[in-house]
């Protein structure tokens, strides 16, 4: 596909980035995301994944927008409260950049929907809130052979690590078990910082980015972690896949989404 002369106008400062270039642009073009969570972190995501030029970005996400989202949900505002996030979404894209089709889907992400909402995308960014959806996010790509980019936030606290099959562990494999209800503080019982959703789910779109145009160091085997309170940033090397994981190991038990 080559490049009308919009496009070309558009993305121009990011072709002048000799590692994308115009092959980078066209891969992009043809690329799709799935964002799972259009709250603090899938906003930036979102908007600078469709900014880049991203063809198709799917968005998944069951709630509607009320006040408190918008300290730090950026995909939305005074006009979208009471609407379905998915739908403020794709609104807010649209507008930021009309090659992007944006694929609306106004449901939580279970274990009876998450294998066929991964299937037709490249990559998944989980921009989920909650340890649940984020195990299963991971057991599903695992078992479909399908990237993602993981990432939390809370405070002035975040980390990120992006999983690529057959090239690193997996969240399961770091995290083993899913914490049990009320052991860790949520970001509603905690609080986060809206720039700190807005650093990390930014993060994820470069991630994702580099992933889908092949350029760059994924962070596939590293965690990164940062507390904006210092200004301290670390990267973390992981351990290879691991031998007992329950999704991934050697002896897997979890053979299908939600089964553990």
């Amino acid at each position: 596909m080559e490049l009308t002369r919009e496009q070309q106008e558009r993305y121009v400062r990011q072709i002048a980035v000799g590692e994308i270039n115009v092959q980078g642009q066209e891969k992009l073009l043809h690329s799709k995301v799935l964002v799972v969570g259009a709250g603090g972190l899938g906003s930036p995501a979102a908007m600078y994944l469709a900014g880049s030029g991203v063809g198709t970005i799917g968005i998944a996400d069951p709630d509607k927008v009320d006040l408190s989202n918008l300290q730090r949900q950026i995909l939305h505002g005074m006009g979208d409260l009471g609407k379905d996030k998915v739908q403020s979404a794709q609104e807010a894209i649209r507008w930021i950049n009309p090659d992007t089709q944006v694929r609306a889907y106004p449901v939580a992400v279970g274990a009876d929907n998450v294998m066929e909402l991964i299937s037709d995308y490249d990559i998944v960014i989980d921009a989920s809130d909650n340890f649940s959806t984020k195990f299963l996010i991971n057991d599903a790509c695992v078992l479909a052979g399908k990237p993602f980019v993981h990432a939390g936030v809370i405070r002035f606290q975040g980390q990120l690590m992006t999983y690529v099959p057959g090239q690193g562990p997996c969240y399961r494999c770091i995290f083993r078990t899913q914490p049990k209800d009320g052991t860790v503080p949520t970001g509603k019982q905690a609080g986060v910082l809206g720039m700190v959703c807005g650093v990390i789910g930014s993060l994820q779109a470069m991630e994702a980015v580099k992933y889908l145009t092949g350029v760059g160091e994924l962070l596939t085997g590293r965690l990164l972690t940062c507390n904006m309170f210092t200004m301290n940033f670390r990267t973390v090397n992981l351990p290879k896949r691991t031998a007992e994981c329950a999704v991934c190991g050697d002896h897997p038990v979890i053979t299908k989404p939600g089964s553990v």
